[in-house]
Parts: C-alpha cells; sequence; structure tokens
C-alpha cells in the first residue's frame, strides 16, 4: 500500500481530544503499576511482555464505558504513556540490579535512588528522541512492510470500542484471580509454589512452578517459543546436570567450592544449577545475542541509510497526523542529554562512556524500532544489543585505563542507559504505529512517551529497593538472570575470572542450536533458567496450543486467543501487583516480626510433603482452568 493512498481512522482534517488531564492520570497510573509488575516478571523469568493491548483496553473500559466519552484518540494516549512504564523496567531490570550483587559483595557502593532514577530518566528521553526522526522512514514510508504486530493489535483493539467494556472485564478479572492466587502462595504460603520430581539413582530434575503470571508468559508467548525454553531447561536439568554428577561425584571443580557428590546430596540439582549449569547458560546467551546481531546486520545497515535519507531538519508538514517534535528541539534536546550523562556526578560515566552512549544508543535505537516492526515488542533481542554493547564497552574502557570497580560501575551504567534506549525506542515505535494507523497527532504522542519515562524514571528506583530489600537480586526468589548475567561478562572481561571451560561449552550449544535452525535466545534462556519456571511457561505454551488447533470459525477462534491474551495480561499484572505489596509487608516489622512472617500459615498447617504438592498441583489445574473460561468458554454476542 502506497502512503499517500493510507487514510486513518481520525481524518487528518479533524480534530478530537487526546493529550487530556484524563488521558495522562490514567496513563501515569498504568506506567507505574505494569512498569512494577514487569520489573518484578522479569527479575524473576527473564523475561518481560508488552503492556499495550491491556493499556489500550483498561483506557477504553474506563473512558468510554465509565466516563461515558467517545474519544478513541484519548484512550490511544492513555496506552502510549502506560506502556513506557513497562518497556523502561525491562530495559533497567536487565541490568541495574548488577550493581546491587556487587554492592553485596563488597567490590562498591549500592547504587543510590537518585543514580537509578537518573539513568533510566536519560535513557528513556534519549530513546523517545532517538525516535521522533525515524517515524517518517519507518513508520510512514514503510508502512505496509513493516507490520508492527502489536502496534497494529493495539489498534484493532481501540477500533473494537463497543466491546471495550467487556474486554476490560477480562483483564480485570485477570488481575484478580492471579492476585489471590499469589496471596495463598506467596503471602499466606498455604501450598508451596513449586514442585519437584526426582527418579531415585538419577540426578536429574523435572517439576513446575505454579504462579499464574509465569503460566501466563507461555501463552502470550506462544508454544513454538514456550517450547524452545523447556528444550533448554531439559537440556540442563535431565542431561547435562547428571552428567557433571555422574562423572564429577568426587572432583571439586571451579567455581564450586566442595565435591560436587556432597553438594548434590546437601542440595539437589539445584546446587550443581548454580554452581556450573548458569556460567553455560551465559555462555549460550551471550552467544545468542551476537548471533541474533549478526544475521540483522544487512537489516540494520538499511534501516540506518533509510533513517538518515527520511530525517527532515524543517519544513515541517501542516497536516496534524504528521506534526512530529520540531527536529531543532530534538537534536538539542539529544546534545543536552549526552552532556548530562558525562557532567552529572550521580552517573559514573566519562566522555567516552557518552560518547559510546550517543552513538551506539541512536546505532541500537534504529536496530530496535526496525525489529519490533517485524517480530513485535515480545521477540526484541534489547538483552542481545546489550550484550554486545557491554562487551565492546568494558573493553574500550578497560584499554583507556579505567579498571577495576570504576570501570565495572561505569560499563554497567552505559550498559543500562543503551538497554533503556532500545526498549523504549521500540516501544515508542509501536505506538506510533498505533497512532498512525487511527490518526492521532504524532507530536502529542511523543510528548505521551515522555511523560511516561518521567513517571516511571521516578517510580523504578523506589521498585527496585523494595525488591531487593524484601528478597534480594540473586536469590531464589528474584534470580535477575539478565543483570546476573551482564555482571558475569564485565567481571570475565575486566578481572579474567570467569570459569571460560563452562562459558565455552554454553558458547557451543548455542551454535549447535542454530546449525539446526532452532532460535538461540530462547533456547539459552531455557539452558540459563530453573526447569521449574520453563516448565510452568511451557504449559501456558500448550494451552495457546490447543487454542490455535481448534477447530473453529476464524473469527471465533482469533477472539477467544485474544480473550486469554487479555486476561493472562491481566494476571502478570495483578501477579506483579501483589508481589510489590508482599515486598512492602516483609520489610515492615511489628515487635521484631515482619508483616509477611505474621501472614504466614504454612507452619500453623504443616501438610505432609505429599498432600503440599497434590494441593499445589490443584491450584495450578485451577489456573489452567480459569484461562479457558474467561476465553473458550466465554459467553459472546
Amino acid at each position: 500500500m502506497k502512503d499517500q493512498e493510507f487514510k486513518p481512522y481520525i481524518p487528518a482534517d479533524k480534530v478530537t481530544p487526546e493529550l487530556t488531564v484524563t488521558s495522562i492520570i490514567m496513563g501515569i497510573i498504568l506506567a507505574v503499576v505494569f512498569g512494577a509488575a514487569n520489573a518484578y516478571l522479569g527479575l524473576r523469568v527473564g523475561m518481560t511482555v508488552s503492556a499495550s493491548i491491556p493499556a489500550a483496553v483498561i483506557a477504553m473500559g474506563v473512558i468510554r464505558v465509565i466516563m461515558r466519552k467517545n474519544s478513541i484518540l484519548e484512550s490511544n494516549v492513555v496506552q502510549t504513556v502506560g506502556s513506557a512504564g513497562e518497556s523502561l523496567a525491562a530495559g533497567a531490570i536487565f541490568t541495574i540490579p548488577a550493581l546491587f550483587l556487587w554492592a553485596k559483595e563488597g567490590v562498591m557502593d549500592k547504587p543510590g535512588i537518585i543514580e537509578i532514577t537518573l539513568i533510566a530518566l536519560l535513557g528513556g528521553l534519549l530513546g523517545v528522541f532517538f525516535m521522533v526522526p525515524l517515524r517518517n522512514a519507518l513508520i510512514v514510508k514503510e508502512h505496509g512492510v513493516l507490520p508492527y504486530p502489536e502496534g497494529k493489535a493495539c489498534a484493532e483493539v481501540l477500533l473494537a470500542g463497543e466491546e471495550g467494556g467487556a474486554n476490560a472485564g477480562t483483564v480485570f478479572a485477570g488481575m484478580g484471580f492471579a492476585a489471590l492466587f499469589k496471596f495463598i502462595i506467596d503471602g499466606l504460603k498455604a501450598v508451596p509454589g513449586e514442585v519437584s520430581f526426582r527418579v531415585k539413582g538419577y540426578a536429574g530434575e523435572i517439576g513446575t512452578q505454579i504462579y499464574p503470571a509465569v503460566m501466563s508468559v507461555g501463552y502470550i508467548c506462544g508454544p513454538r517459543i514456550s517450547s524452545y525454553m523447556f528444550a533448554g531447561g531439559v537440556l540442563s536439568w535431565m542431561v547435562i546436570i547428571p552428567l557433571i554428577v555422574m562423572f564429577g561425584e568426587n572432583l571439586t571443580m571451579y567455581p564450586g567450592t566442595a565435591p560436587i557428590g556432597e553438594m548434590f546430596a546437601a542440595g539437589g540439582a539445584g546446587a550443581i544449577w548454580g554452581s556450573y549449569i548458569r556460567y553455560i547458560g551465559a555462555g549460550a546467551l551471550a552467544a545468542g545475542g551476537i548471533i541474533s546481531l549478526i544475521k540483522s546486520l544487512p537489516l540494520i545497515v538499511t534501516t540506518f541509510r533509510d533513517a538518515m535519507k527520511g530525517m527532515k531538519l524543517g519544513g515541517a508538514s501542516q497536516l496534524r497526523t504528521e506534526k512530529d517534535i520540531n527536529m531543532k528541539v530534538v537534536i538539542a534536546a539529544i546534545a543536552v542529554l549526552t552532556l548530562l550523562v558525562w557532567l552529572i556526578p550521580a552517573i559514573p560515566v566519562s566522555l567516552i562512556g557518552a560518547i559510546i552512549v550517543v552513538v551506539f544508543g541512536f546505532f541500537f535505537a534504529t536496530v530496535s524500532s526496525r525489529m519490533v516492526g517485524l517480530v513485535g515488542s515480545s521477540n526484541n533481542p534489547v538483552s542481545g544489543m546489550a550484550i554486545a554493547t557491554l562487551l565492546i564497552a568494558t573493553l574500550i574502557l578497560k584499554f583507556t585505563g579505567e579498571g577495576g570497580a570504576p570501570g565495572m560501575q561505569a560499563a554497567i551504567a552505559i550498559g543500562s542507559i543503551i538497554c533503556i534506549v532500545a526498549a523504549i525506542s521500540g516501544d515508542t515505535s509501536q505506538d506510533l504505529k498505533t497512532g498512525y494507523l487511527l490518526g492521532a497527532t504524532p507530536k502529542k504522542q511523543q510528548i505521551g512517551e515522555i511523560i511516561g519515562v518521567v513517571a516511571s524514571a521516578f517510580a523504578i528506583g523506589g521498585t527496585l529497593y523494595l525488591l531487593d530489600t524484601a528478597w534480594g537480586f540473586g536469590s531464589k526468589d528474584l534470580g535477575a538472570p539478565q543483570a546476573t548475567l551482564m555482571k558475569m561478562i564485565i567481571e570475565g572481561v575486566m578481572d579474567a575470572n570467569l570459569p571460560w571451560g563452562l562459558v565455552f561449552v554454553g558458547v557451543f550449544i548455542a551454535l549447535v542450536v542454530e546449525f539446526i535452525g532452532i532460535p538461540v535466545l530462547p533456547f539459552a534462556i531455557g539452558v540459563y533458567l530453573p526447569v521449574q519456571l520453563n516448565a510452568c511457561i511451557m504449559v501456558g505454551g500448550l494451552v495457546r496450543l490447543v487454542f490455535d488447533k481448534m477447530k473453529k470459525d476464524e473469527n471465533k477462534k482469533k477472539a477467544i486467543i485474544s480473550d486469554g491474551i487479555l486476561f493472562c495480561s491481566g494476571m502478570i499484572a495483578g501477579e506483579g501487583i501483589v508481589g510489590i505489596i508482599l515486598a512492602i509487608l516483609a520489610i515492615i516489622t511489628v515487635g521484631g516480626v515482619s508483616l509477611s512472617d505474621r501472614i504466614d500459615i504454612s507452619g500453623f498447617l504443616n501438610l505432609p510433603a505429599g498432600v503440599a504438592t497434590a494441593l499445589s498441583l490443584v491450584l495450578f489445574a485451577i489456573t489452567i482452568f480459569t484461562v479457558v473460561k474467561f476465553s473458550a468458554l466465554k459467553k459472546r454476542k
């Protein structure tokens, strides 16, 4: 379809409410809520999910049904502002927790909330401003070429306004259900959140978590991605761990500090995973990130060239639907933000680091914006970009004399900013695509993104502090897998203290997987994460597979799958919110005992192991049934 033939839903000559007080306030609330929920989810499973569609549904439900207003562009601004929180959280939690991990090891001081806020704010603003000159090249000129799946789906949700109330109800139902189950599992601790099974005489272990949010990730990602992750987990826990125990039972092998047989007897397969498998997974993830970038190089070069051609320094169009933030303002803002990265004392980045930020930032903003246009935000390899950035930045810093703790701190700050830039620019491009289809004013959407970034940046520091104080990054509850990986990469370059043998095992596993045509990153994430978590994601993928294979009318099947996505999105938000509430309870003490310990009834119940496992599986079955109930069994007009 040629650009000049495209007609948006709201014509360019028609002006309707967009950037209103209502849309800004609602958007900020959703940005903070979905940002906190996704931070919690990402620190547990190493993945986040797009918040645009649930934010759009909630906006439509409130504005159309409760407030009785008929303004589709106002609802669009709500989801634009609201989705910024999820993207900024994704960029931040992949990197910044590494600073907390180093602080616990005594390598450096814990980062301050101001430092975290400024890193998130500068990275988020750069991500928005880098995307402004790319809009014409990627959204307008490439219309009909780049599908932007989530942006298009979000527009369809907003266009189906007459169903807004029912759809919003599905999201809220998911939130309420997951909130209740999360409180039962991790608040009251009435049943275990994880069940595992072992075969006598074999060191392998299999099992599943029973959390609604984790299962929801599998449903939203679909059966293919879920199966790749599960396959990676099976390889780690049912093949590699038994081999390590079998051949190394009496050996003490670095980085372990005791004989492998003793470690397994004391801590089971989890002890072997913590000491050895994580390094194999790190090697696979690093290789996967680099492979994905190499494969994207032709696309990257083309996009960068087209973006440079499409940049306009003046002569702004008078059409409402073509007005961007003034390019002179954009260039001035990028220059000022780059100087602030260098000059603000709270951000440990030198002039060389600031130059790396602006060069790699614009480069990866371009890459990210095109990648999400092809594969969607959920499959955007942000962590792969961060890995490549960290490797190059750490090498440059080391060769220019910035070594030790200051160099490591500077490397993670640079990586954090660029990771946030890539995540926010991808989110902005999806939102601008939604606006392009609906007939929104780009300038107002870009201002909305800036508002969402500012609100989320001020919330993310407190969220990270809260979660670290309650459970601690790197713990069983909050593994922070991506940040732990970034930390290991920087340490490996700076100190040369990584167990490179294990890392190279992971690298060659990734190469084998690539050779046989399986996407490396989801498989590598599966190798890196506990198999119980991967299995829970796989269950969600299997539910989605059943829906995909149903022999029903195509429109009805599409509605069923869509309702399932909305319900699962609600479950992710609901569980994330209760996770934050439980973190608050964990740090509030009354009479020397935390509130989380006071509501813990596990000691009172004292259930036998078999009964507790059976009850956990019953709760998991109920979770699966509710997804079916609110999608396949939902009554529709």
